[in-house]
């Protein structure tokens, strides 16, 4: 019996956090749309995975730096389209660069919806 509530706990566990993931909010098809009007695009993968292939025009700024390199996204008004390899770190730096107050951030998740 307890081994049937353990089952069902790790079932609704993982049901929680799949729908908590960040999610992308722009296609593609937005995305080169914003960048070719002049929005910055930011890679948020480690260098070692940028490094191994990134979208042309992407600055590499990996997740665990972003916080202490924010001075180089600019104007905190200009539009910033986040990507990375499954969606997960784009939709974190999302999330730390709306707290620190910049307005226009997208996050079109993941590098395969290019």
């Amino acid at each position: 019996m307890a081994a049937m509530y353990f089952v069902l706990g790790a079932i609704a566990l993982i049901f929680i956090l799949y729908l908590a993931r960040p999610k992308p909010d722009i296609s593609g098809e937005e995305a080169k749309k914003l960048v070719k009007a002049g929005a910055r695009l930011i890679d948020v993968r480690t260098a070692q995975e940028f490094s191994g292939g990134h979208l042309s025009g992407a600055r590499n700024i990996p997740l665990h730096e972003l916080g202490g390199r924010l001075e180089e996204l600019g104007d905190r008004a200009a539009t910033v389209v986040l990507y990375c390899q499954s969606g997960m770190r784009s939709g974190r730096a999302k999330k730390m660069l709306m707290a620190a107050g910049y307005e226009n951030v997208r996050d079109l998740g993941s590098l395969a919806r290019w």
